[in-house]
């Protein structure tokens, strides 16, 4: 969003827990049947994370203005609708 959309009206950055991440991956690939470990999904999200931040070109950050979304305790739906009630209150504002 910093470096594709910089001028949105509504920036969101998305995240969740590590943890969250790599049990929600988790249970993608069991019911896929894949047998995979926890443990390793959670180290190499740790890992694509670091990596991520660090990078010269778009470093993965949110942007000075955009709001932060945490989805750790939160159902797909719940995210959506958060993310459509921030756009909602900013085109209110637009008229």
């Amino acid at each position: 969003g910093t470096v594709i959309f910089p001028d949105a009206t509504v920036k969101v950055f998305v995240t969740a827990t590590p943890e969250e991440r790599a049990g929600r991956r988790h249970k993608q690939l069991i019911e896929k049947g894949n047998s995979v470990s926890i443990q390793s999904l959670l180290r190499d999200i740790r890992e694509r994370d670091a990596r991520d931040a660090g990078r010269a070109a778009a470093p993965l950050a949110a942007a000075a203005d955009a709001t932060i979304l945490d989805t750790t305790r939160m159902t797909i739906d719940a995210a959506v609708n958060a993310v459509l009630e921030l756009y909602r209150a900013a085109a209110a504002k637009i008229g």
